[in-house]
């Protein structure tokens, strides 16, 4: 059985709520980043429906044990449905983006249980989103609690980060997010923002936070058979007529269907002509679109190739063939078995070619590694490779959500990692031999776009980790 409020009625919690306003504008705000608006959500423990009311979801429904606190939910925020149920057996048949267990683990008779009965719930896009207090808080919540600083509550569990993610790893979730988030819970003018926002997500001190999160998917929800999905290849190409042949004789065939999309931006060496050409010699043995952009950068391109691209798999392949085309079904059965969601491709494991990549490049390629595996929370140790794998279902949620970050990357690198990021997808690497060009030369010019991207990332710092 499961009570969010121990022995408290409606007006009474709320009356914590409004005292501890502080503490809970941290725990929306954080959620809300998490949980776009418009989500369907099931919040279990959902007390008053106060969470619920707060990340305004399209349709939310809250379950939990007390009656009181349902009547009193069903009263003053009827827009969302309540029900009376316990969370160690749930008896739902609808299925949901988001599951929020909020600070609610601590009155679970059996924990794992409850994740099991989640999983009634879930699709391959649910998200479980824990909220749960940092056991190193104890002795300072219990003193709380006596001296009528904290809502009194009773709780049967105490469980750390690592406890939390072996039972979810039991019950069948992967954990793709944690975050520490509130150091100091009450309101300092000033100093109370500077800490949550800045000191405490910090290395070290982020191991102090206050609420503790995680973001889990099932591994029991897949995708459709890997032979019923079909797959489409953006090819942006700029100035690389000598390799549109071979990109057409080396992209294998992948899924159901494997459709080829060349995107020409700009070119000054004929490659439009050449794609024109390559397309009518072999338009009736592969499926071939191609297009012109009227932007510029490779960002744009990836944009309108994706944009008429009909696959349920969404693949970049840089037009240099850097990196070889027989390596896509790597990438293919690592998103088709659903091991992954966004399939990044890393050249930093096996030995390049010589001149693949020079000297300066490969120190700033693992530089961003390590930044980025700590910005995103996942690890990520190329961030530069051009060559990137999503889902069609998943890109059209990014591109809906692109306000977010807005249109600052004409790489369309850190468009798809901070997107796929704000999607909480679980990122995967896939190594590759990097091999030199054959045939022309970088549009990448290594000081003025390298200065980009760090900026760039401090960018991104203020829009997933210093918030």
């Amino acid at each position: 059985m499961v009570q969010s409020s121990f022995q408290l009625g409606g007006e009474e919690r709320e009356k914590w709520i409004r005292r501890n306003r502080y503490y809970y504008k941290c725990l929306t705000q954080y959620l809300k980043f998490i949980v776009p608006q418009g989500s369907s959500v099931l919040e279990i423990g959902c007390g008053t429906g106060f969470l619920l009311e707060q990340l305004k979801p399209s349709r939310g429904l809250g379950i939990d044990t007390s009656v009181s606190l349902v009547d009193y939910a069903r009263q003053y925020r009827g827009q969302f449905d309540y029900i009376v149920m316990d969370a160690e057996h749930i008896s739902l048949t609808e299925t949901f983006d988001f599951v929020i267990i909020s600070d609610t683990i601590g009155y679970f008779n059996d924990v794992q249980k409850v994740f099991l009965e989640v999983q009634k719930v879930c699709s391959p896009q649910t998200r479980i989103v824990i909220s749960y207090t940092n056991f190193l808080w104890l002795p300072l919540l219990h003193l709380a609690e006596k001296i009528g600083l904290k809502m009194p509550q009773k709780r049967q569990n105490w469980l750390d980060i690592s406890d939390i993610a072996n039972l979810l790893t039991l019950a069948d979730f992967d954990v793709v997010r944690k975050a520490k988030k509130i150091i100091v819970p009450r309101y300092i003018p000033v100093l109370s923002w500077l800490l949550n926002k800045y000191v405490g997500n910090l290395p070290i001190f982020n191991y102090f936070g206050l609420l503790t999160f995680l973001v889990a998917r099932s591994t029991r929800q897949t995708l459709k058979p890997a032979e019923e999905m079909t797959v489409s290849v953006v090819i942006p190409a700029r100035n690389e007529k000598g390799n549109i042949e071979s990109l057409v004789l080396r992209t294998p065939q992948m899924g159901k269907k494997t459709e080829i999309i060349f995107v020409e931006g700009n070119s000054v060496d004929d490659t439009w002509l050449e794609i024109k050409r390559v397309y009518e010699l072999y338009k009736d043995q592969v499926s071939i679109k191609c297009i012109q952009q009227e932007g510029k950068g490779k960002g744009d391109a990836v944009r309108k190739g994706y944009s008429i691209a009909t696959g349920d798999i969404l693949m970049i392949l840089d037009a240099d063939m850097t990196v070889s085309p027989q390596d896509l079904p790597k990438f293919f059965e690592a998103i088709a078995s659903g091991k992954g969601e966004y399939i990044n491709g890393t050249r930093l494991v096996y030995p390049m070619e010589k001149e693949a990549m020079r000297t300066l490049n490969l120190f700033g390629n693992k530089f961003f590694s390590v930044v980025f595996s700590w910005l995103l929370g996942q690890r990520l140790k190329d961030t530069l490779c051009g060559t990137k794998v999503m889902t069609r279902e998943n890109y059209l949620k990014l591109a809906a959500n692109r306000s977010y970050f807005g249109d600052f990357d004409p790489f369309g690198d850190f468009d798809l990692i901070f997107g796929s990021a704000k999607l909480n997808l679980k990122f995967i690497e896939v190594p590759i031999r990097y091999r030199a060009r054959t045939y022309g030369e970088t549009n990448i010019s290594r000081f003025k776009h390298g200065w980009l991207l760090l900026k760039m990332t401090f960018f991104a710092l203020n829009k997933i980790k210093f918030m």
